[in-house]
């Protein structure tokens, strides 16, 4: 009978974590837990606490800083994978999820369904021929040696693989490799992983290549396992039931899912939303059942493209993603700061970014030439930007892998700081008071086409009070909308209250606070 490891990557919430390893291995399965070194070392200490009595799990001893589109992912899966072979000697396959992951199946007909399938289950596709990359780079992933991270470095990232354009230092793949891609989330039998590692040991010129391509978690199990296993052996598919919007971002499941869920010819299910308690508990119960049989409909996708498709509002298989009222999550925290002055607003978000390292954008709503992630179209026009925005916030939110993030808005924004407040995300706003000199005022007419070279004295004499009152009406609709959590930072108020504010609005200590502060030319035109 089939005995899985399952290989658990995850880097945070650790209750859900321990549930997902007792309840994989009351079933007789094996876990091994690779737990992101650059997480909190007190959740893994939790995790480690609470599982340490339990023989069927392990803790990778390896542990790596993990990021996305990285290779440290890969290295993270392998040490795992090392752990498991070692571990568990009884274990027949080895069977990759993430910690937003549950069955849907029971586990008596996962390890029916293994021990009838002697196969390798594993999404391997042409990487050239297929259109598997709907949309984003596709040959520069391979051509190109990455070595800073897109979502941190995205200056760096694209500089140097410009430059390595410009210089024509594009490389070779491996000659006696077919490049292949698909979903890293794979199920293998044993005696492939162990050729798997052996092949890592023996091709280190193939690690190297594949440890400065770009999202090798989705080529390098994929391209090696064809090689060292008889196409015969391999279902180019995986076990696990996702889904994807045209924007290329993941589906999240609820609660009212259910049904369709354990209807689909898949055994797991991603992604399933935090929210969703009803649906996990019911998972989980499904899980340990037995003598339980499946009709097997497998419409998820069709009727996912059937409802998107004529924009449905509703709760029964509704996808939350494109509906305008969708949250962007309860534990989820927005920080908007608010303010006229553009650059102003820019070097105070780059200092709080500098001290807390939350993930921040700019002016994604107001300026076409924002700096953003590929995320597959929507990302491309201010007019797409602000009709989906919370679809926009929520793949940024996805995006960057965090519950808080910042973004700058114009006081203009007054339906969006609207919105965003009536989540039932926590939206904080920082509104950043500036003065405004008649100097500035003259050139921020020019800048937005209300004045030009040869405007007289005369006309800008009349334009310049207009503007200021403009400026003040933003200002007062904002605060007579009463936002909850709203804070005001000001270029005329003393620095310990502009710390006070701070403190409030980034839930950080005073003395941090006060050094964000107290940054020279803060204000400065």
């Amino acid at each position: 009978m089939a005995k899985i490891a399952y290989i658990l990557l995850c880097h945070k919430d650790p209750d859900a974590i321990v549930r997902q390893a007792e309840r994989l291995t009351a079933a007789g399965d094996y876990v091994t837990i690779h737990f992101d070194a650059r997480a909190d070392a007190t959740d893994f200490r939790q995790i480690r606490t609470a599982l340490s009595d339990n023989a069927n799990v392990v803790l990778a001893s390896k542990r790596v800083k993990c990021g996305w589109g990285e290779w440290s992912l890969v290295q993270a899966t392998l040490h795992a994978v090392e752990a498991a072979l070692e571990a568990f000697p009884r274990a027949t396959h080895f069977y990759m999820l993430s910690g937003d992951c549950m069955p849907i199946k029971t586990a008596e007909h996962t390890h029916r369904f293994l021990d009838d399938n002697d196969a390798d289950f594993i999404e391997s596709f042409d990487y050239f021929e297929s259109d598997w990359i709907k949309t984003g780079m596709k040959k520069e992933r391979l051509i190109y040696r990455h070595y800073f991270n897109e979502r941190k470095n995205k200056r760096l990232f694209y500089a140097a693989m410009g430059l390595q354009r410009r210089l024509k230092l594009d490389r070779k793949l491996p000659e006696d490799l077919q490049i292949r891609i698909g979903s890293q989330w794979w199920c293998l039998r044993r005696s492939t992983v162990e050729k798997t590692l052996r092949f890592a040991k023996r091709r280190r010129d193939v690690m190297r290549f594949f440890a400065s391509t770009w999202i090798p978690d989705e080529t390098f199990f994929q391209t090696v396992v064809p090689h060292l296993v008889p196409e015969g052996e391999i279902r180019s598919r995986t076990l696990t039931f996702l889904m994807f919007t045209d924007y290329g971002m993941p589906v999240t499941f609820y609660n009212d899912h259910y049904d369709m869920l354990i209807s689909q010819d898949y055994l797991f299910a991603r992604k399933i939303s935090p929210e969703a308690q009803d649906l996990k508990r019911r998972l989980g119960l499904l899980y340990a059942a037995s003598d339980v049989s499946f009709q097997i409909s497998g419409e998820g996708p069709e009727l996912f493209k059937f409802l998107t498709g004529r924009g449905r509002i509703g709760r029964r298989f509704a996808s939350r993603f494109w509906e305008t009222e969708s949250t962007l999550g309860r534990e989820r925290e927005l920080l908007v700061i608010v303010c006229k002055k553009w650059h102003v607003a820019k070097r105070v978000l780059e200092r709080i970014r500098q001290t807390t390292n939350v993930p921040a954008v700019e002016y994604i709503f107001n300026e076409e030439s924002a700096v953003l992630p590929d995320l597959g179209g929507i990302q491309t026009s201010l007019e797409k930007r602000t009709r989906h925005r919370r679809a926009l916030m929520r793949m940024l939110f996805d995006y960057y892998e965090t519950d808080r993030m910042m973004v700058c808005m114009d006081p203009s924004n007054i339906e969006l700081l609207e919105d965003f407040a009536a989540d039932r995300s926590v939206t904080r706003m920082l509104e950043i008071d500036c003065t405004f000199t008649d100097d500035y005022l003259i050139g921020h007419a020019m800048r937005v086409g209300l004045a030009g070279e040869q405007t007289s004295a005369e006309t800008f004499k009349r334009l310049l009070p207009t503007i200021r009152n403009d400026i003040i009406f933003e200002s007062d609709r904002i605060r007579d909308a009463e936002f909850k959590n709203h804070h005001r930072f000001r270029e005329t108020a003393d620095l310990e209250k502009n710390a006070e504010a701070l403190a409030r609005f980034l839930s950080i200590s005073q003395d941090a606070a006060r050094e964000i502060a107290d940054s020279p030319h803060l204000f400065a035109d």
